[in-house]
């Protein structure tokens, strides 16, 4: 009995425990209840101050509240805008970044990469492109031809092609450097000076390689100029530029034009004396240019001897014709104005600027009614040009006129001449080239047949007992006709006599 009744008190004091034990948790929830109930009251409590302050303040703000909540659930809680905003703000940072390359790019480009551009009215546009189509090291696609078309005196015809970099995207490897060239052609531009399309080659390469570009030009520049070198440029009035009219000639030698004693010689010292006092006319403040008149008969040599002038002096030759029907006041003060450097600018027969002059026509200009029935020449003038008398003498000497200029013009008719144009300043040198003399005879006939010492004094007895006058250019045509045959030129001299020469006034 005593074993058994033990066990009652530790029952007692397990239940006892354990009812002391969920005291303790009832305690424990009571007290966080108690927490949470206390929280909420005070939460509860700045609620309503602030809903009572803000209904104290401004009555519609409840409403205004209301609204943003709708919002607020419509776009937080609402998936598919969420959607669209992300897309929207992932489409917004690639478009700035989109935008930041390419500003990145472009002052990268400014700061690592440099341009030229040659125009095609510039000189330096085809030097370019016949330098390219001979340099070894490109890289071209698109190519095009330029034919050189020259046509011999023998009448034999001879072609040249050369391929130059055509439109398009060609690459550049020059001293170690990658050069990108672009040549484009407009297609709704034109170049007013030649009315071709305008064109431009664009030529790109790294900032630090820039110095390339001086030397590439230069390269260009040297071939062109040595294309050109031992020969005189022949230019010619095209719009309002000058062209080259045809190939380069070889240069005229000087002594192979034959004048009368002293002639050439003079003429040469007075231009040689012209060009190196550049300085005394500026001092004095005199216009630096001169002007020179070669007269005479058709035929006696004067615009050979400006040619073979030109090439002593290593000038070209700008030929300007004052009988052409389009050229104005305008451009002949633009054209005289801009001729190419060191070259002389040559006036032939201006006499025939302003004046009608006769020349042998056909059938069909007979048949038009303007033969003077009694000569059998035309009366009406075949010269029509749009250039007044005073604008040719302003071009010459006037406000406009151009300086550092050598001005040689011919006539036959000197008489012509308005004495306007006559003064000093338009005419400094009037010189009177004639026909063929006793000297000239001579000095023609050993240049033909060198050693012919004897035969030589024959032909130049015959030759002064012709009774008319013979210009150098029959003389030059009769030796032409007996080439190394000193004799028979001898024995036909008196064919001179015999040949007709007609000059400008129809008379023999």
């Amino acid at each position: 009995m005593s074993d058994h009744s033990n066990p009652t008190p530790n029952t007692d004091n397990n239940a006892n425990n354990r009812s002391g034990s969920c005291n303790d948790n009832v305690s424990i929830n009571t007290a966080n209840t108690a927490v949470s109930e206390t929280d909420k009251g005070e939460i509860n409590l700045v609620d309503t101050l602030l809903a009572a302050n803000s209904s104290s303040n401004d009555s519609p703000v409840t409403l205004k509240g209301q609204l943003k909540e709708l919002i607020r659930q419509s776009m937080v809680d609402n998936p598919y805008f969420a959607a669209g905003g992300g897309l929207m703000i992932l489409g917004s940072g690639l478009a700035l970044a989109r935008t930041g390359m390419i500003r990145l790019s472009r002052l990268l480009y400014k700061q690592m990469i440099v341009d030229l551009e040659i125009q095609s009215k510039d000189k330096s546009y085809s030097w370019f492109l016949t330098w390219m189509g001979r340099y070894p090291y490109r890289v071209s696609k698109h190519l095009s031809v330029r034919t050189n078309y020259i046509q011999h005196d023998n009448g034999s015809i001879s072609t040249k092609f050369s391929l130059v970099p055509g439109i398009g995207n060609h690459w550049l490897f020059y001293k170690g450097a990658i050069i990108s060239i672009k040549r484009e052609r407009s297609g709704r531009m034109l170049d007013i000076v030649n009315s071709s399309p305008y064109e431009t080659v664009k030529l790109t390469t790294l900032y630090k390689d820039r110095y390339i570009f001086n030397e590439i030009l230069e390269e260009a520049k040297t071939i062109a100029m040595k294309s050109n070198e031992g020969k005189t440029v022949i230019y010619t009035s095209f719009g309002p530029e000058w062209r080259k009219f045809g190939q380069p000639k070889a240069k005229r030698a000087l002594p192979s034009v034959v004048l009368d004693q002293g002639i050439k010689e003079m003429i040469l010292e007075d231009v040689k004396d012209f060009m190196r006092n550049g300085g005394w006319y500026s001092d004095r403040g005199i216009p630096y240019r001169r002007g020179y008149l070669l007269y005479g008969p058709p035929g006696s040599g004067k615009t050979s001897f400006i040619q073979a002038l030109a090439g002593e002096l290593d000038y070209n030759i700008c030929i300007l014709n004052l009988s052409e029907q389009n050229l104005t006041d305008d451009r002949l003060n633009h054209l005289m104005n801009n001729m190419p450097e060191r070259s002389i600018l040559l006036l032939e027969d201006i006499d025939a600027a302003f004046n009608s002059r006769k020349t042998t026509i056909g059938q069909n200009q007979a048949k038009n009614g303007i033969l003077n029935t009694t000569s059998g020449f035309p009366t009406r003038s075949i010269y029509n040009t749009s250039v007044t008398f005073s604008g040719l003498l302003n071009a010459l000497d006037g406000v406009t006129s151009s300086e550092e200029t050598i001005t040689f013009m011919t006539t036959n008719h000197p008489e012509k001449l308005d004495p306007a144009i006559m003064r000093p300043g338009r005419v400094d040198f009037k010189v009177f080239i004639g026909n063929a003399t006793p000297y000239q005879a001579e000095k023609m006939f050993m240049k033909f047949y060198p050693g012919e010492t004897d035969t030589c004094k024959k032909f130049v007895d015959r030759f002064r007992s012709l009774v008319v006058p013979v210009s150098t250019a029959q003389l030059q045509g009769l030796f032409i006709m007996n080439k190394d045959k000193p004799l028979d030129a001898l024995e036909n001299i008196t064919t001179l006599i015999e040949t007709q020469q007609y000059d400008y006034n129809g008379s023999t």
